[in-house]
Protein backbone atom coordinates (compact mmCIF):
# COMPACT_ATOMS: atom_id res chain seq x y z
CA UNK A 1 0.00 0.00 0.00
CA UNK A 2 1.46 3.33 -0.96
CA UNK A 3 0.79 6.00 1.57
CA UNK A 4 -0.83 8.64 -0.60
CA UNK A 5 -4.31 8.85 0.90
CA UNK A 6 -5.52 6.67 3.72
CA UNK A 7 -9.02 6.79 2.32
CA UNK A 8 -7.84 5.12 -0.83
CA UNK A 9 -7.02 1.45 -0.91
CA UNK A 10 -3.48 0.17 -1.03
CA UNK A 11 -1.70 -0.66 -4.22
CA UNK A 12 -0.80 -4.23 -4.98
CA UNK A 13 2.78 -5.00 -4.31
CA UNK A 14 4.66 -5.71 -7.47
CA UNK A 15 7.08 -8.58 -7.10
CA UNK A 16 10.56 -7.20 -6.74
CA UNK A 17 13.68 -8.02 -8.62
CA UNK A 18 16.70 -8.66 -6.48
CA UNK A 19 14.38 -7.83 -3.56
CA UNK A 20 12.67 -11.18 -4.12
CA UNK A 21 14.12 -12.97 -1.08
CA UNK A 22 12.86 -10.50 1.51
CA UNK A 23 10.32 -11.85 3.97
CA UNK A 24 7.20 -9.81 4.61
CA UNK A 25 6.14 -9.78 8.27
CA UNK A 26 2.58 -10.97 8.83
CA UNK A 27 0.06 -8.67 10.48
CA UNK A 28 -3.02 -10.59 11.65
CA UNK A 29 -6.46 -9.05 12.08
CA UNK A 30 -8.18 -10.86 14.94
CA UNK A 31 -11.55 -10.37 16.60
CA UNK A 32 -15.01 -11.68 17.22
CA UNK A 33 -17.60 -11.92 14.42
CA UNK A 34 -19.21 -8.87 12.84
CA UNK A 35 -16.72 -6.28 14.02
CA UNK A 36 -15.61 -5.45 10.46
CA UNK A 37 -12.36 -7.41 10.13
CA UNK A 38 -12.98 -8.23 6.47
CA UNK A 39 -13.92 -4.65 5.69
CA UNK A 40 -10.70 -3.44 7.30
CA UNK A 41 -8.75 -6.12 5.45
CA UNK A 42 -10.24 -5.02 2.13
CA UNK A 43 -9.50 -1.38 2.93
CA UNK A 44 -5.85 -2.17 3.58
CA UNK A 45 -5.60 -4.56 0.65
CA UNK A 46 -7.01 -1.99 -1.72
CA UNK A 47 -10.33 -3.38 -2.85
CA UNK A 48 -13.95 -3.77 -1.87
CA UNK A 49 -13.81 -7.55 -2.26
CA UNK A 50 -11.34 -9.96 -0.71
CA UNK A 51 -9.49 -10.53 -3.98
CA UNK A 52 -6.31 -8.48 -4.10
CA UNK A 53 -4.78 -9.66 -7.37
CA UNK A 54 -6.66 -11.67 -9.96
CA UNK A 55 -4.99 -14.87 -11.15
CA UNK A 56 -6.46 -16.08 -14.47
CA UNK A 57 -8.52 -19.21 -14.00
CA UNK A 58 -9.15 -18.82 -10.28
CA UNK A 59 -12.11 -17.05 -8.68
CA UNK A 60 -11.97 -17.20 -4.92
CA UNK A 61 -12.08 -15.12 -1.78
CA UNK A 62 -8.85 -15.01 0.12
CA UNK A 63 -7.80 -14.08 3.61
CA UNK A 64 -4.33 -12.69 2.91
CA UNK A 65 -2.74 -9.88 0.90
CA UNK A 66 0.74 -8.50 0.27
CA UNK A 67 0.63 -4.72 0.63
CA UNK A 68 3.11 -1.85 0.77
CA UNK A 69 2.69 0.97 3.25
CA UNK A 70 4.90 4.03 3.58
CA UNK A 71 7.70 2.27 1.70
CA UNK A 72 7.52 -0.92 3.78
CA UNK A 73 6.33 -4.39 2.82
CA UNK A 74 3.74 -6.30 4.86
CA UNK A 75 1.42 -9.27 4.57
CA UNK A 76 -2.00 -8.73 6.11
CA UNK A 77 -4.18 -11.66 7.16
CA UNK A 78 -7.89 -11.64 7.91
CA UNK A 79 -8.63 -14.50 10.31
CA UNK A 80 -12.25 -14.65 9.22
CA UNK A 81 -15.56 -14.86 11.02
CA UNK A 82 -17.46 -17.77 12.52
CA UNK A 83 -20.99 -19.13 12.51
CA UNK A 84 -21.07 -20.84 15.90
CA UNK A 85 -23.85 -23.09 17.15
CA UNK A 86 -23.54 -21.94 20.74
CA UNK A 87 -21.84 -19.25 22.74
CA UNK A 88 -19.40 -21.73 24.25
CA UNK A 89 -18.43 -22.88 20.79
CA UNK A 90 -17.98 -19.26 19.76
CA UNK A 91 -15.55 -18.66 22.61
CA UNK A 92 -13.56 -21.77 21.72
CA UNK A 93 -13.29 -20.97 18.03
CA UNK A 94 -12.35 -17.33 18.48
CA UNK A 95 -9.58 -18.20 20.94
CA UNK A 96 -8.35 -20.99 18.67
CA UNK A 97 -8.21 -18.65 15.69
CA UNK A 98 -6.45 -15.98 17.71
CA UNK A 99 -3.80 -18.45 18.84
CA UNK A 100 -3.15 -19.62 15.28
CA UNK A 101 -2.81 -16.05 14.11
CA UNK A 102 -0.38 -15.13 16.86
CA UNK A 103 1.90 -18.08 16.08
CA UNK A 104 2.59 -16.81 12.58
CA UNK A 105 2.25 -13.04 13.00
CA UNK A 106 4.85 -10.38 13.72
CA UNK A 107 2.06 -8.13 15.02
CA UNK A 108 -1.62 -8.57 15.85
CA UNK A 109 -4.47 -6.08 15.51
CA UNK A 110 -7.49 -6.75 17.72
CA UNK A 111 -10.49 -5.40 15.81
CA UNK A 112 -13.46 -4.35 17.94
CA UNK A 113 -16.83 -2.65 17.42
CA UNK A 114 -16.91 0.88 18.75
CA UNK A 115 -20.69 1.07 18.63
CA UNK A 116 -21.14 -1.97 20.88
CA UNK A 117 -18.30 -1.14 23.23
CA UNK A 118 -15.98 -3.60 24.97
CA UNK A 119 -17.53 -7.05 25.34
CA UNK A 120 -16.57 -10.11 27.38
CA UNK A 121 -15.58 -11.87 24.18
CA UNK A 122 -13.23 -9.00 23.26
CA UNK A 123 -11.60 -9.34 26.66
CA UNK A 124 -11.21 -13.11 26.24
CA UNK A 125 -9.47 -12.67 22.90
CA UNK A 126 -7.28 -9.93 24.37
CA UNK A 127 -6.22 -12.24 27.20
CA UNK A 128 -5.11 -14.87 24.67
CA UNK A 129 -3.16 -12.29 22.68
CA UNK A 130 -1.53 -10.73 25.73
CA UNK A 131 0.26 -13.96 26.67
CA UNK A 132 1.94 -14.17 23.26
CA UNK A 133 4.38 -11.33 23.78
CA UNK A 134 3.81 -9.94 20.27
CA UNK A 135 3.22 -6.26 19.42
CA UNK A 136 -0.52 -5.71 19.93
CA UNK A 137 -2.81 -2.99 18.65
CA UNK A 138 -6.49 -2.20 19.22
CA UNK A 139 -8.56 -0.99 16.27
CA UNK A 140 -11.95 0.31 17.38
CA UNK A 141 -13.95 0.07 14.17
CA UNK A 142 -17.17 1.74 12.97
CA UNK A 143 -16.15 5.17 14.28
CA UNK A 144 -17.17 7.10 11.18
CA UNK A 145 -16.46 10.67 12.30
CA UNK A 146 -14.96 12.74 15.10
CA UNK A 147 -18.46 13.80 16.13
CA UNK A 148 -19.52 10.17 16.42
CA UNK A 149 -16.41 9.30 18.42
CA UNK A 150 -17.48 11.53 21.29
CA UNK A 151 -20.73 9.62 21.72
CA UNK A 152 -19.14 6.14 21.81
CA UNK A 153 -17.62 4.30 24.80
CA UNK A 154 -14.07 4.44 23.42
CA UNK A 155 -12.52 4.78 26.89
CA UNK A 156 -13.50 1.19 27.74
CA UNK A 157 -10.93 -0.19 25.30
CA UNK A 158 -8.02 1.40 27.16
CA UNK A 159 -8.69 -1.13 29.94
CA UNK A 160 -7.21 -3.82 27.70
CA UNK A 161 -3.74 -2.41 28.38
CA UNK A 162 -2.56 -2.56 24.77
CA UNK A 163 -1.34 1.02 24.79
CA UNK A 164 -2.81 3.45 22.29
CA UNK A 165 -6.29 2.74 20.95
CA UNK A 166 -6.87 3.51 17.27
CA UNK A 167 -10.35 4.60 16.26
CA UNK A 168 -10.99 3.69 12.63
CA UNK A 169 -13.74 3.46 10.08
CA UNK A 170 -12.89 0.58 7.78
CA UNK A 171 -15.86 1.48 5.59
CA UNK A 172 -14.68 5.05 4.98
CA UNK A 173 -10.94 4.70 5.55
CA UNK A 174 -10.83 7.02 8.54
CA UNK A 175 -7.88 6.38 10.86
CA UNK A 176 -6.57 3.37 8.92
CA UNK A 177 -3.40 5.23 7.93
CA UNK A 178 -2.57 6.07 11.53
CA UNK A 179 -3.06 2.43 12.54
CA UNK A 180 -0.69 1.23 9.82
CA UNK A 181 1.86 3.89 10.74
CA UNK A 182 1.89 2.57 14.30
CA UNK A 183 2.26 -1.04 13.13
CA UNK A 184 5.13 -0.31 10.75
CA UNK A 185 6.93 1.67 13.45
CA UNK A 186 6.89 -1.33 15.83
CA UNK A 187 7.90 -4.19 13.52
CA UNK A 188 10.89 -4.82 11.30
CA UNK A 189 9.40 -4.62 7.82
CA UNK A 190 11.70 -4.71 4.78
CA UNK A 191 11.65 -1.99 2.18
CA UNK A 192 8.87 -2.38 -0.33
CA UNK A 193 10.00 -3.64 -3.72
CA UNK A 194 9.91 -1.14 -6.57
CA UNK A 195 7.19 -1.60 -9.14
CA UNK A 196 8.57 -2.69 -12.52
CA UNK A 197 7.52 0.69 -13.95
CA UNK A 198 9.83 2.38 -11.45
CA UNK A 199 12.88 0.27 -12.23
CA UNK A 200 15.55 1.82 -14.42
CA UNK A 201 15.09 0.85 -18.05
CA UNK A 202 18.39 0.17 -19.85
CA UNK A 203 18.94 2.31 -22.92
CA UNK A 204 18.83 0.85 -26.40
CA UNK A 205 22.06 -0.99 -27.02
CA UNK A 206 22.95 -1.21 -23.32
CA UNK A 207 23.37 -4.64 -21.79
CA UNK A 208 22.70 -4.97 -18.04
CA UNK A 209 25.01 -7.08 -15.94
CA UNK A 210 23.99 -10.65 -15.26
CA UNK A 211 23.41 -11.17 -11.52
CA UNK A 212 25.50 -13.58 -9.53
CA UNK A 213 23.53 -16.25 -7.74
CA UNK A 214 23.55 -15.59 -3.99
CA UNK A 215 25.83 -17.87 -1.99
CA UNK A 216 24.39 -20.81 -0.14
CA UNK A 217 22.07 -23.68 -1.00
CA UNK A 218 18.99 -23.49 -3.19
CA UNK A 219 16.01 -22.85 -0.91
CA UNK A 220 13.08 -25.16 -1.62
CA UNK A 221 9.80 -24.88 0.31
CA UNK A 222 7.52 -27.92 0.50
CA UNK A 223 3.88 -26.87 0.83
CA UNK A 224 0.55 -28.60 0.47
CA UNK A 225 -2.84 -28.91 2.07
CA UNK A 226 -3.38 -31.43 4.87
CA UNK A 227 -3.29 -35.13 4.01
CA UNK A 228 -1.57 -34.85 0.61
CA UNK A 229 1.35 -36.95 1.88
CA UNK A 230 3.73 -34.04 2.45
CA UNK A 231 5.49 -35.54 5.46
CA UNK A 232 5.85 -38.88 3.67
CA UNK A 233 7.35 -37.06 0.69
CA UNK A 234 9.90 -35.22 2.83
CA UNK A 235 10.82 -38.41 4.67
CA UNK A 236 11.32 -40.19 1.34
CA UNK A 237 13.44 -37.32 0.07
CA UNK A 238 15.65 -37.28 3.13
CA UNK A 239 15.79 -41.05 3.42
CA UNK A 240 17.44 -41.79 0.08
CA UNK A 241 20.75 -43.60 0.60
CA UNK A 242 22.55 -41.47 -1.99
CA UNK A 243 21.58 -38.20 -0.29
CA UNK A 244 23.69 -36.63 2.46
CA UNK A 245 21.40 -35.03 5.03
CA UNK A 246 22.09 -32.85 8.06
CA UNK A 247 19.78 -30.89 10.35
CA UNK A 248 19.98 -27.10 10.25
CA UNK A 249 19.07 -25.46 13.58
CA UNK A 250 17.81 -21.94 14.07
CA UNK A 251 14.28 -22.03 12.70
CA UNK A 252 11.91 -19.88 14.70
CA UNK A 253 8.59 -21.32 13.61
CA UNK A 254 6.91 -24.68 13.46
CA UNK A 255 8.80 -25.98 10.42
CA UNK A 256 11.83 -28.14 9.70
CA UNK A 257 14.83 -27.14 7.58
CA UNK A 258 17.10 -29.85 6.22
CA UNK A 259 20.26 -29.52 4.14
CA UNK A 260 20.35 -31.96 1.24
CA UNK A 261 23.26 -32.60 -1.16
CA UNK A 262 22.23 -34.07 -4.48
CA UNK A 263 24.09 -34.28 -7.79
CA UNK A 264 26.73 -31.85 -6.59
CA UNK A 265 24.21 -29.21 -5.50
CA UNK A 266 23.02 -28.19 -2.03
CA UNK A 267 19.35 -27.67 -1.24
CA UNK A 268 17.82 -26.26 1.92
CA UNK A 269 14.46 -28.05 2.08
CA UNK A 270 11.81 -26.50 4.32
CA UNK A 271 8.88 -28.65 5.35
CA UNK A 272 5.95 -26.63 6.66
CA UNK A 273 5.44 -29.16 9.41
CA UNK A 274 3.02 -26.99 11.33
CA UNK A 275 0.15 -28.15 9.14
CA UNK A 276 0.97 -31.76 9.89
CA UNK A 277 1.66 -31.41 13.62
CA UNK A 278 -1.56 -29.53 14.30
CA UNK A 279 -3.63 -31.48 11.82
CA UNK A 280 -6.85 -31.33 13.83
CA UNK A 281 -6.60 -27.56 14.15
CA UNK A 282 -5.62 -27.07 10.52
CA UNK A 283 -8.62 -29.08 9.34
CA UNK A 284 -11.00 -26.98 11.44
CA UNK A 285 -9.58 -23.81 9.94
CA UNK A 286 -8.23 -25.27 6.69
CA UNK A 287 -7.84 -21.95 4.96
CA UNK A 288 -5.26 -21.03 7.57
CA UNK A 289 -2.85 -23.53 6.05
CA UNK A 290 -2.32 -20.91 3.37
CA UNK A 291 -1.08 -18.50 6.00
CA UNK A 292 1.24 -21.11 7.46
CA UNK A 293 2.81 -21.54 4.02
CA UNK A 294 3.29 -17.81 3.37
CA UNK A 295 6.57 -17.34 5.20
CA UNK A 296 8.14 -20.48 3.77
CA UNK A 297 7.19 -19.39 0.26
CA UNK A 298 8.61 -15.92 0.91
CA UNK A 299 11.93 -17.42 1.99
CA UNK A 300 12.16 -19.86 -0.92
CA UNK A 301 13.48 -19.57 -4.44
CA UNK A 302 11.58 -22.66 -5.53
CA UNK A 303 8.32 -23.91 -4.05
CA UNK A 304 7.23 -27.52 -4.47
CA UNK A 305 3.46 -27.72 -4.06
CA UNK A 306 2.18 -31.24 -3.40
CA UNK A 307 -1.16 -32.37 -4.80
CA UNK A 308 -2.95 -35.59 -3.99
CA UNK A 309 -3.29 -37.61 -7.21
CA UNK A 310 -6.60 -39.02 -5.98
CA UNK A 311 -8.19 -35.56 -5.58
CA UNK A 312 -5.95 -32.95 -7.20
CA UNK A 313 -7.01 -29.51 -8.31
CA UNK A 314 -9.41 -28.79 -5.43
CA UNK A 315 -9.99 -25.27 -4.11
CA UNK A 316 -7.28 -25.43 -1.47
CA UNK A 317 -4.74 -26.52 -4.10
CA UNK A 318 -5.73 -23.50 -6.17
CA UNK A 319 -5.26 -21.21 -3.16
CA UNK A 320 -1.74 -22.44 -2.48
CA UNK A 321 -0.72 -22.42 -6.15
CA UNK A 322 -2.15 -18.93 -6.59
CA UNK A 323 -0.13 -17.75 -3.60
CA UNK A 324 3.10 -19.06 -5.15
CA UNK A 325 2.32 -17.32 -8.44
CA UNK A 326 1.51 -14.02 -6.75
CA UNK A 327 4.72 -14.10 -4.75
CA UNK A 328 6.63 -14.75 -7.97
CA UNK A 329 8.40 -17.92 -6.93
CA UNK A 330 9.55 -20.72 -9.20
CA UNK A 331 7.09 -23.58 -8.90
CA UNK A 332 7.18 -27.36 -9.16
CA UNK A 333 3.78 -29.04 -9.17
CA UNK A 334 4.31 -32.40 -7.45
CA UNK A 335 1.55 -34.96 -7.99
CA UNK A 336 1.90 -37.35 -5.07
CA UNK A 337 0.36 -40.80 -4.54
CA UNK A 338 0.79 -41.54 -8.22
CA UNK A 339 0.90 -45.27 -7.46
CA UNK A 340 -2.79 -45.08 -6.48
CA UNK A 341 -3.73 -43.18 -9.65
CA UNK A 342 -1.89 -45.68 -11.83
CA UNK A 343 -3.90 -48.52 -10.34
CA UNK A 344 -7.04 -46.72 -11.49
CA UNK A 345 -5.67 -46.58 -15.04
CA UNK A 346 -4.61 -42.93 -15.12
CA UNK A 347 -1.81 -41.83 -17.44
CA UNK A 348 0.50 -38.87 -16.96
CA UNK A 349 -0.55 -37.26 -20.27
CA UNK A 350 -4.24 -37.44 -19.35
CA UNK A 351 -3.57 -36.20 -15.83
CA UNK A 352 -1.44 -33.30 -17.03
CA UNK A 353 -4.17 -32.14 -19.43
CA UNK A 354 -6.82 -32.49 -16.75
CA UNK A 355 -4.84 -30.42 -14.23
CA UNK A 356 -4.12 -27.75 -16.84
CA UNK A 357 -7.85 -27.55 -17.47
CA UNK A 358 -8.59 -27.13 -13.77
CA UNK A 359 -5.57 -24.93 -12.96
CA UNK A 360 -4.72 -23.09 -16.19
CA UNK A 361 -2.87 -20.29 -14.41
CA UNK A 362 0.06 -22.64 -13.63
CA UNK A 363 0.15 -24.47 -16.96
CA UNK A 364 3.71 -23.18 -17.49
CA UNK A 365 5.05 -24.89 -14.34
CA UNK A 366 6.77 -28.29 -14.62
CA UNK A 367 4.85 -31.22 -13.19
CA UNK A 368 6.52 -34.17 -11.49
CA UNK A 369 4.69 -37.42 -10.66
CA UNK A 370 5.91 -39.18 -7.53
CA UNK A 371 5.01 -41.94 -5.12
CA UNK A 372 6.36 -40.94 -1.74
CA UNK A 373 5.26 -44.22 -0.19
CA UNK A 374 7.26 -46.20 -2.73
CA UNK A 375 10.02 -43.56 -2.90
CA UNK A 376 9.62 -43.22 -6.66
CA UNK A 377 10.48 -39.99 -8.44
CA UNK A 378 11.13 -37.86 -5.36
CA UNK A 379 14.67 -36.79 -6.34
CA UNK A 380 13.35 -35.52 -9.68
CA UNK A 381 11.87 -32.66 -7.70
CA UNK A 382 15.39 -31.54 -6.73
CA UNK A 383 16.62 -31.95 -10.30
CA UNK A 384 13.74 -29.76 -11.48
CA UNK A 385 14.39 -27.17 -8.75
CA UNK A 386 18.04 -26.87 -9.82
CA UNK A 387 16.95 -26.23 -13.40
CA UNK A 388 14.32 -23.67 -12.42
CA UNK A 389 16.56 -21.60 -10.17
CA UNK A 390 18.87 -20.90 -13.10
CA UNK A 391 15.93 -19.57 -15.11
CA UNK A 392 14.61 -17.69 -12.09
CA UNK A 393 17.73 -15.53 -11.83
CA UNK A 394 18.72 -15.42 -15.50
CA UNK A 395 19.47 -12.35 -17.61
CA UNK A 396 18.55 -12.48 -21.29
CA UNK A 397 20.40 -10.64 -24.09
CA UNK A 398 18.62 -7.43 -25.05
CA UNK A 399 19.24 -7.83 -28.78
CA UNK A 400 17.74 -11.33 -28.78
CA UNK A 401 14.64 -10.11 -26.96
CA UNK A 402 14.13 -7.29 -29.45
CA UNK A 403 14.58 -9.62 -32.42
CA UNK A 404 11.93 -11.81 -30.83
CA UNK A 405 9.65 -8.79 -30.29
CA UNK A 406 9.93 -7.82 -33.94
CA UNK A 407 9.38 -11.37 -35.14
CA UNK A 408 6.27 -12.01 -33.09
CA UNK A 409 4.70 -8.80 -34.45
CA UNK A 410 5.49 -9.86 -38.01
CA UNK A 411 3.81 -13.20 -37.33
CA UNK A 412 0.77 -11.71 -35.58
CA UNK A 413 0.13 -8.00 -35.49
CA UNK A 414 -1.11 -6.26 -32.37
CA UNK A 415 -4.73 -5.04 -32.38
CA UNK A 416 -5.96 -1.65 -33.59
CA UNK A 417 -6.81 0.85 -30.86
CA UNK A 418 -8.67 4.09 -31.58
CA UNK A 419 -8.02 3.73 -35.27
CA UNK A 420 -4.27 3.13 -34.94
CA UNK A 421 -2.29 -0.08 -34.83
CA UNK A 422 -0.61 -0.80 -31.48
CA UNK A 423 3.13 -1.15 -31.98
CA UNK A 424 5.70 -2.64 -29.64
CA UNK A 425 8.98 -0.78 -30.07
CA UNK A 426 11.51 -1.98 -27.53
CA UNK A 427 11.88 -4.52 -24.72
CA UNK A 428 14.42 -4.72 -21.90
CA UNK A 429 14.78 -6.88 -18.83
CA UNK A 430 14.58 -4.74 -15.70
CA UNK A 431 14.59 -7.38 -12.97
CA UNK A 432 15.15 -11.01 -12.15
CA UNK A 433 13.79 -13.46 -9.57
CA UNK A 434 11.36 -13.60 -11.33
CA UNK A 435 12.37 -12.37 -14.81
CA UNK A 436 10.66 -9.01 -15.37
CA UNK A 437 10.51 -7.22 -18.72
CA UNK A 438 9.34 -3.76 -19.77
CA UNK A 439 7.95 -3.35 -23.29
CA UNK A 440 7.63 0.14 -24.75
CA UNK A 441 4.57 0.64 -26.94
CA UNK A 442 2.70 3.52 -28.54
CA UNK A 443 -0.68 2.54 -27.05
CA UNK A 444 -0.16 -0.04 -24.28
CA UNK A 445 -3.74 0.34 -23.05
CA UNK A 446 -4.96 -0.93 -26.40
CA UNK A 447 -3.35 -4.35 -25.97
CA UNK A 448 -5.89 -7.11 -25.37
CA UNK A 449 -5.40 -9.82 -22.76
CA UNK A 450 -5.25 -12.30 -25.61
CA UNK A 451 -2.29 -10.50 -27.23
CA UNK A 452 -0.51 -10.10 -23.90
CA UNK A 453 -0.76 -13.86 -23.36
CA UNK A 454 0.53 -14.36 -26.90
CA UNK A 455 3.62 -12.24 -26.17
CA UNK A 456 4.27 -14.04 -22.88
CA UNK A 457 3.93 -17.47 -24.50
CA UNK A 458 6.36 -16.52 -27.27
CA UNK A 459 8.89 -15.35 -24.68
CA UNK A 460 8.46 -18.61 -22.78
CA UNK A 461 8.94 -20.67 -25.94
CA UNK A 462 11.97 -18.71 -27.11
CA UNK A 463 13.87 -18.85 -23.81
CA UNK A 464 12.46 -22.12 -22.45
CA UNK A 465 11.00 -20.44 -19.37
CA UNK A 466 9.14 -22.54 -16.80
CA UNK A 467 9.08 -19.87 -14.09
CA UNK A 468 6.81 -16.87 -13.45
CA UNK A 469 7.31 -14.04 -15.93
CA UNK A 470 6.33 -10.40 -15.48
CA UNK A 471 5.82 -8.29 -18.61
CA UNK A 472 4.98 -4.63 -18.07
CA UNK A 473 3.85 -2.41 -20.96
CA UNK A 474 4.85 1.26 -20.92
CA UNK A 475 3.95 4.07 -23.24
CA UNK A 476 6.99 5.15 -25.19
CA UNK A 477 8.10 8.60 -24.16
CA UNK A 478 9.64 10.54 -27.00
CA UNK A 479 12.50 12.72 -25.85
CA UNK A 480 13.02 16.09 -27.50
CA UNK A 481 16.38 16.37 -29.06
CA UNK A 482 18.34 19.52 -28.07
CA UNK A 483 18.62 22.17 -30.78
CA UNK A 484 21.90 21.95 -32.61
CA UNK A 485 23.40 25.17 -33.89
CA UNK A 486 25.19 24.99 -37.21
CA UNK A 487 28.77 26.23 -37.17
CA UNK A 488 29.04 29.89 -38.09
CA UNK A 489 25.30 30.47 -37.82
CA UNK A 490 23.90 32.53 -34.97
CA UNK A 491 20.44 32.06 -33.54
CA UNK A 492 18.15 35.06 -34.01
CA UNK A 493 17.59 37.25 -30.96
CA UNK A 494 14.22 36.99 -29.28
CA UNK A 495 11.91 39.89 -30.14
CA UNK A 496 10.27 41.94 -27.39
CA UNK A 497 6.62 41.16 -26.84
CA UNK A 498 4.28 43.14 -29.10
CA UNK A 499 6.93 44.00 -31.72
CA UNK A 500 6.99 42.45 -35.15
CA UNK A 501 10.10 41.58 -37.05
CA UNK A 502 10.69 43.81 -40.03
CA UNK A 503 10.99 42.06 -43.35
CA UNK A 504 14.51 42.03 -44.69
CA UNK A 505 15.29 44.51 -47.45
CA UNK A 506 16.19 43.16 -50.80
Amino acid sequence: MTRSDERAGGSRAAPGASWGGAVRPIVALVGRPNVGKSTLFNRIAGGRVAIVEDVPGVTRDRNYADVDWNGRALSVVDTGGFEPQSRDRLMQQVQEQARLAVEEAAAVVLVTDGREGLTALDEAVAATLRRAGKPLFVAVNKVDSAATEGDLPIGEFHRLGFGSVHTVSAEHGRGVGGLLDAVVERIEAPEAPPAPEELELPGEGEEPEAPARPPGPIRVAIVGRPNVGKSTFVNALLGEDRLVVSDVPGTTRDSIDSLVRHQGREFLVTDTAGIRRKRSIAQKVEAYSVVRAMRSIDESEVTACLLDATEAGVEQDARLLGLVVEKGRALVVVVNKWDLAEREGATQDWYRKELHRRLPFVAWAPMVFVSSKERRGVTRVLDTAARLVEQFRARFPTHEMNELLAGLQDAYQAPISQGRRVKLFYVAQVAYAPPTFVVQANRPDGLSDHYRRYVENRFREAFGLEVPVRIVYQERRRQRRPHREQPGKRRPHAQPAGKKRRPARR
